[in-house]
């Protein structure tokens, strides 16, 4: 314990510098701003910045700050649009338009998003705590993970989604499956075989995510706006008045932010999992711990818990990543990844032996994620008034103006026409499903999994030539697999005995 009050003691000194507390606050800003435009989102953010860093010569310890500064700044700002006008700016804040968007709507839009920065705070501190206690005991276990135990981890993670599906389980499985079959489309890396193409080079990459999103929720909700609007309804919100969220609800949901940092944190030290997979596993987790308690929950429809939980698991799974990141030199997260190509452009490699060889890095970078939070969390909070001005703007302003930026994320993609009217197309798509009462969420996290899921499976049936058993051999399969059936299974089968009581008494 002495080693690391020592080590940490080296990190805040690094972190202290006046260059690096600098970089921190205009990383964290600059990456609240990536975070808030759709189609951004934290890797692009961090690639931007790494050959300004570069040609700065900035010391590497100074541009790992500056990095993760954005990185996690980007994942603060992904939830303002998210809460304000639905549109996620980034995979992981899909769950917090569920109730995020529903609370605003409700007048509560400044609550929400302080609510959701202290809790996107409380679980970047746990992240930050668990990295300097656990880090080398969880890189282990993360090493345990393989093919077969990641295809069931999605295989988890979907069975998660029952929880969100409600009274419509059709039409949530067949989102889902819309999601998973919209994951296929381009050219097979395994086998380079074209998949529902049509023979358009434009989808030979598939459709992009950032293209689903913004078509699903910013297109669709603008339509259901547009219709409003002619039909003589007003879209504009009248504000409670509060600036920020008080203590009574603080404690309500205080349960659900430790949970759910917890969990997070748990899900970021696996490599490649995602802050994706933790906000939906925590979302679907509050859900159905809550109304357990209280069967008048209203998650879906502006539920307090609902918006903290996913906020709290992303944020926190975002600095796990650092952890294999570090530990093992195996990238945590798609942005991690961006960033190991940063270090080797100092020769660095990151790996067991940095510890040793670059403490003041390691541990600069651990102190200054604390910082970086810190800072985000006293730079968010006095701003959501402004923020949340959004919401007066007319609908005539408002519709064509989110429209807009929504097309400017979606054209910075690929600077082509096609990704345009994909967006229109499957955004008049999604419309038409609002109206059938379709979920989208499990459609979109079908598409965030879907690719994930299918490679690790074929992965893990390659190393058996297509035996099944893989998928069950290890320990931590079949407790996957064991969690997974009950969570499916036991929901109804405890309904159908309530049901059984009820008719006998």
């Amino acid at each position: 314990m002495s080693d690391i009050l020592a080590h940490l003691s080296m990190g805040f000194g690094v972190a202290f510098s006046w260059t690096n507390l600098l970089v921190a606050a205009i990383g964290s800003f600059f990456g609240t701003l990536v975070g808030v435009l759709p189609g951004l989102g934290p890797i692009n953010g961090v690639a931007m910045l790494i050959p300004i860093a570069f040609a700065m010569n900035l010391p590497p310890e100074t541009a790992l700050i500056l990095l993760a500064a954005v990185y996690v700044g980007a994942e603060y700002g992904g939830r303002i649009t998210s809460i304000l006008i639905n549109v996620p700016g980034e995979a992981s804040a899909i769950m917090t338009t569920l109730d995020g968007y529903p609370l605003a709507r409700q007048g509560l839009a400044n609550v929400a998003l302080s609510l959701s920065a202290w809790s996107a705070f409380f679980g970047s501190l746990v992240s930050v705590c668990g990295i300097i206690l656990l880090a080398p005991l969880l890189a282990k276990w993360a090493l345990a993970f393989g093919p077969a135990e990641y295809f069931v981890l999605m295989v988890f993670a979907f069975c998660c989604l029952t929880s969100l599906l409600g009274d419509k389980p059709v039409k949530g499985v067949l989102a889902a499956m819309l999601g998973l079959a919209i994951a296929t489309v381009g050219v097979d890396s395994n086998s380079g075989v074209y998949r529902y193409t049509f023979d358009s080079v434009h989808l030979f990459d598939g459709i992009q995510f950032v293209v689903v999103v913004i078509a699903l929720f910013a297109v669709s909700e603008l339509l259901e706006m547009l219709e409003k609007v002619m039909a003589g309804h007003s879209v504009e919100v009248e504000s409670s008045g509060r600036k920020i969220f008080n203590l009574k609800e603080m404690a309500y949901t205080w349960w659900s932010v430790v949970r759910s940092a917890l969990l997070g944190f748990g899900v970021g030290v696996l490599p490649g999992a995602g802050a994706s997979v933790a906000a939906a596993v925590a979302y679907s987790n509050e859900k159905r711990i809550c109304e357990a308690k209280d069967p008048n929950a209203k998650f879906g429809r502006g539920d307090l818990r609902g918006l903290v939980a996913p906020e709290a698991a992303a944020t926190s799974s975002a600095i796990g990543s650092f952890v294999p990141m570090l530990t093992l030199g195996v990238p945590g997260s798609g942005t991690t990844a961006v960033m190991m190509g940063a270090l080797t452009l100092y020769n660095i490699t990151p790996g067991p032996v940095l510890f040793e060889t670059k403490p003041e890095l390691v541990w600069g970078l651990i102190a200054s994620l604390f910082i970086a939070n810190v800072m985000l969390f006293v730079m968010n909070v006095p701003m959501v008034r402004i923020f949340s001005k959004v919401l007066s703007v007319p609908g005539w302003l408002m519709v064509p103006g989110i429209l807009a930026v929504s097309y400017i994320g979606v054209y910075a993609i690929n600077a082509g026409t096609f990704d345009l009217l994909m967006v229109a197309g499957v955004g008049g798509l999604g419309y038409l499903l609002r109206k059938a009462d379709v979920p989208m969420a499990p459609l979109v996290l079908g598409v965030v999994l879907g690719d994930m899921m299918e490679q690790n499976l074929r992965r893990a049936l390659s190393m058996t030539d297509g035996a099944l058993h893989v998928l069950f051999d290890s320990n931590i399969s079949k407790g996957l697999w064991a969690v997974s059936l009950i969570i499916v299974f036991l929901p109804p089968f405890l309904r159908y005995l309530k049901r059984r009581k009820k008719i006998a008494m």
